[in-house]
């Protein structure tokens, strides 16, 4: 039997910093417990009130974000948000991160990364239809990338494809300041019926708490804080504290439960997922406004001698913490039996509003609840306005000599080239509903509603070259690229999920960036009508002091009423006209070839570019007429590379070529070319379209511009190469080698 003597022992100032306390935080233990806590309550305190938990340092400013509209079922404060995507049906879906764990152990953490967010899906009742990954390593030339990328990959492949869900979008990026901290941000989309949506809140007293899944092992112990803190150089000794998954169990997991939930015996139910089953209690505790009693013995366990400081604190995976209605526990027990499942009532709910443990006979944790939710630290933390960066004076300088070397540069550069090589890896088409991945097919992935002529739409983006460069327009812009995107297959916008990955909040320079990144996702949100549901925050993403570029990913979710009216990037025939819709002015701040032509990065590379949000909205809704009334089918938004990486990824998706127009008199040749001003499309109108649309059309190809949007005809389909008249003229086939050929070569080892 364990020794519970340490467990027991008062603990001072030195054990809470050991444990990320700060003094002050200490302090306010001792006066919410009127003592000093003991090993296992201060191990609590520790999890609940880490960044990771507790979003002590953004929760005010999350605040400013718009969670509601006309679909809206559940915003923030579950496990997942929830939408209606009509016919009783609902949409769940949530992102979260993993990227400490992953850098330690790239396998095991992007793995456990991708399991953790399915149990927030299918907690809810939803049973998981497709995954989403958005990836950022440090430079390719760092001697850890390499491994990190193949780790993260097979991690995240060897678990969903395990598992069963179709892994359908993602993004992949490459910069110097992920070196010592990567970004795994891990995204899961389910559907469920709209009177069978399970919530962590509504346990009444009295009732047994289930501890379903697999055994609680040592692995994952204070995973949440580790994840909570900044790195540095040697910090794989960590290795202990990253969870170790397997998916197949997560499978037998996801059956059970759906079984159970297909009854009405369940009254509350939350996944274990970081703080394991501190987190569960707490959280099932708080939103149910009960208190919770458990013993420690009943836990199912794999390690011999565990104390309940070491149970409470295991993130071991592919577990569940559920409230029954009374007299079901065994009914329940019957059906994770079958399932090859552990499934034991380990304690009971009560009236007290405290959260108390017990191991052998003994109390070991006796807290109040509310100390470690709503009533945990929320600080107004001291931050300094970020000051944007400067517009780039593009005539110091010199013109290339040869446009389509540029174009072969940013096409075969680590961002922009293709990531076959990763998601071939994935599978995507597993449970027989992906129509298009946002990988291979277009802007963002197609996933049908199963037996029904509708359809999911799903893509994750973010910018961070821009956000550095500018938070608040970048964090417009992120939520503005996700709108497009959704927009260009043919989907309506629904709603929002984010993951936020910043530095150290405690750095006020970083608060800054933080706090006006969120103000202008949150303006993009208000004005778009593109509501937040659920999200992550992952903050003190460090190495020796040195943070990350700031990443607010968004995860975005449309809905398609008639698969039939859906549009890709593939598609062009010989003659098919190119519509290019949105003003063109040219900017090359902070774009992609600022960074490759130019070798230009951070604040010289010049401020982004603005986004006028009335205008994405009115744009993106005249793309969705385009789909959905007159049946054009090729459509692809522009931004990282403009006009001409947007028209080179279309040329080769239908492997055809493509000649567009020169610029226009008071556009540069780089301008035109590479700009990457916001709130435009690519739109291919095929010969057979081109009276359907009415004047829309006809004029449009005329050379009659729309009197309430810009639009201009600016090629046409054909021949076999990408052709900008007076600018550049690059072979399909050369262009196909560079685009393709880099990240196979990168991961072979070669230069």
């Amino acid at each position: 039997m364990a020794d519970l003597s340490a467990l027991l022992a008062p603990q001072d100032e030195a054990s809470a910093r050991s444990h990320g306390l700060k003094p002050n935080e200490y302090q306010i233990v001792l006066d919410r417990l009127g003592r000093p806590p003991n090993l296992v309550e201060m191990g609590i305190f520790s999890v609940m009130w880490s960044e990771h938990c507790s979003y002590k340092s953004t929760r005010r400013h999350l605040g400013k974000f718009p969670t509601k509209g006309p679909r809206v079922i559940q915003g923030p404060g579950e496990n997942a948000g929830v939408v209606d995507i009509g016919d009783g049906q609902a949409c769940i879906f949530k992102m979260e991160s993993h990227n400490h764990p992953s850098y330690i152990e790239p396998r095991q953490g992007a793995g456990t990364g991708v399991g953790g967010i399915l149990r927030d899906v299918f907690t809810m009742g939803a049973r998981p239809v497709a995954l989403v990954n958005a990836l950022r390593f440090g430079d390719p030339s760092h001697p850890k990338t390499r491994s990190l990328v193949a780790g993260v990959v097979s991690g995240i492949g060897g678990y969903g494809n395990c598992v069963g869900v179709p892994t359908v979008a993602g993004e992949t990026q490459f910069h110097k300041g992920y070196n010592g901290n990567i970004l795994v941000n891990a995204m899961a989309v389910g559907l469920a019926d709209q009177n069978k949506i399970f919530y962590s809140r509504g346990a009444e007293p009295g009732n047994a708490i289930f501890y379903v899944g697999s055994k609680t092992g040592r692995d994952g112990i204070h995973g949440a804080t580790m994840a909570s803190a900044e790195f540095s150089e040697g910090d794989e000794e960590k290795r202990p504290t990253v969870q170790v998954g397997d998916p197949f169990t997560e499978k037998l997991l996801i059956e059970a439960c759906l079984e159970l939930m297909a009854t009405d015996w369940i009254q509350s139910i939350q996944d274990m997922g970081a703080a394991g089953l501190t987190s569960s209690s707490v959280e099932i505790a708080d939103k149910g406004g009960v208190g919770v009693e458990m013993d420690m013995d009943k836990v199912p366990q794999r390690e011999t001698g565990m104390t309940a400081y070491e149970i409470m604190l295991s993130e071991s995976q592919e577990r569940m913490l559920m409230v029954l209605k009374p007299g079901r526990e065994a009914d329940a027990k019957k059906i994770f039996d079958k399932w090859d499942l552990d499934a034991e009532v380990i304690g009971y709910t009560t009236d007290t509003g405290r959260l108390v443990l017990k191991q052998q006979g003994i109390v070991v944790c006796d807290i109040p609840v509310p100390p470690l939710s709503q009533d945990a630290p929320n600080y107004d933390r001291p931050w300094n306005a970020p000051k944007p960066a400067p517009a780039l004076d593009i005539s110091k300088y010199p013109e290339p000599a040869d446009y389509g070397e540029v174009l072969l540069k940013l096409m075969s550069s680590p961002d922009m080239a293709s990531k076959r090589w990763i998601w071939e890896q994935y599978d995507r088409h597993v449970m027989g509903d992906t129509i298009d991945s946002s990988q291979s097919g277009g802007d963002a992935a197609i996933v049908r509603i199963h037996g029904a002529n509708k359809a999911l739409a799903i893509c994750s983006d973010c910018n961070p070259h821009y956000v550095a460069a500018d938070p608040y327009e970048g964090g417009k812009q992120a939520v503005a690229e996700a709108y497009r995107n959704l927009s260009a297959v043919g989907a309506t916008p629904i709603a929002i999920t984010d993951n936020l990955n910043f530095g150290n909040p405690e750095k006020p320079d970083t608060m800054g960036v933080i706090v006006k990144a969120i103000e202008g996702m949150a303006e993009a949100c208000r004005v778009l009508e593109f509501p937040v549901v659920s999200g992550n925050v992952s903050l003190y993403n460090e190495t020796d002091g040195v943070g990350i570029p700031p990443t607010p990913v968004v995860g975005g979710i449309g809905l398609i009423e008639d698969l039939s009216r859906t549009a890709t990037l593939r598609g062009l025939k010989e003659g098919d006209a190119m519509l290019l819709i949105g003003d063109t002015r040219g900017h090359l701040g902070a774009s992609l070839y600022t960074r490759e032509a130019l070798g230009l990065d951070g604040s010289a590379a010049g401020a982004p570019p603005q986004v006028d949000l009335a205008v994405e909205k009115h744009h993106a809704a005249r793309v969705r007429r385009f789909i959905g009334m007159y049946g054009v089918k090729s459509v692809h938004d522009l931004s990282e590379g403009g006009l001409a990486a947007a028209a080179a990824e279309m040329a080769l998706a239908s492997n055809i070529g493509v000649r567009l127009i020169a610029p226009p008199q008071e556009l540069s040749k780089a301008g035109w070319a590479f700009g990457e001003d916001q709130a435009r499309y690519l739109v291919v109108v095929p010969q057979d379209r081109r009276e359907i649309g009415g004047n829309d059309f006809a004029d449009l190809l005329a050379g009659r511009p729309a009197d309430d949007f810009p639009c201009i005809k600016v090629g046409e389909v054909g021949g076999d190469s990408v052709r900008i008249e007076g600018v550049l003229d690059v072979p399909l086939s050369t262009l196909r080698a560079a685009y393709e050929g880099w990240l196979p070569r990168y991961m072979k080892g070669a230069s």
